[in-house]
């Protein structure tokens, strides 16, 4: 099932074309617990350029200068004593990533239920921060060249071809401006995306 890598050159582009092509690709975390991985089924995307939800909207800052540096980098924030991730994107100084949702878990199961301290298997990884204590994802991450295949990274699906689906989009969740844009995106039907009662959804 894990496949090759992705290299810096896929996270080099457009940020909402990363956002969409990250969906069914494979988020995995390899630490002393084991190795724990899952298929990433919801992201959303956070513009360079006249984003007022962007962490990089006011300018470069000591917390944010990740997302400044190069594409592939992980940006890893805190919020509420957790944390999300995101996927760098575009050339250095773009300052746009992509933040990781939702994810299916898929190896490692009981290692992330002892971390999230659940049985819940929908549960475990569906939303940004319970996925990062999940995959034990904290602030010592942000930096982190994903490109590496070393502790933290993101690699194709090898069964891609028989997992086929549908990209539906709609408006970002949580945040408090530039809430009509229509910047995030989650496999149709996946169990594990969170926020399912947000029914106002376009299929592109």
């Amino acid at each position: 099932m894990l496949g090759d890598t992705l290299p810096q050159s896929f996270y080099d582009r457009d940020v909402v074309s990363v956002a969409r092509e990250l969906l069914g690709k494979i988020l995995v975390r390899r630490s002393r617990d084991g190795i724990c991985f899952g298929r990433i089924v919801e992201t959303e995307a956070y513009l360079a350029v006249g984003d007022s939800a962007s962490h990089s909207f006011r300018g470069r800052t000591k917390k944010n200068a990740t997302m400044f540096g190069p594409p592939g980098f992980a940006y890893v924030y805190p919020i509420h004593s957790r944390y999300c991730m995101n996927a760098v994107t575009e050339e250095r100084g773009r300052a746009s990533a992509v933040l990781i949702r939702a994810v299916e878990p898929l190896s490692g199961i009981e290692v992330m239920k002892q971390r999230r301290g659940t049985e819940n298997l929908l549960d475990l990884c569906r939303g940004p921060a319970r996925l990062c204590e999940a995959f034990a994802v904290d602030r010592r991450f942000d930096g982190w060249d994903m490109s590496r295949s070393t502790r933290l990274w993101i690699a194709n699906d090898d069964s891609a071809p028989n997992q086929e689906f549908r990209v539906t989009s709609s408006p970002r969740i949580g945040v408090t401006s530039a809430k009509d844009s229509p910047l995030r995106f989650f496999m149709d039907g996946s169990r594990f995306v969170s926020g399912l009662r947000r029914l106002h959804s376009t299929r592109p």
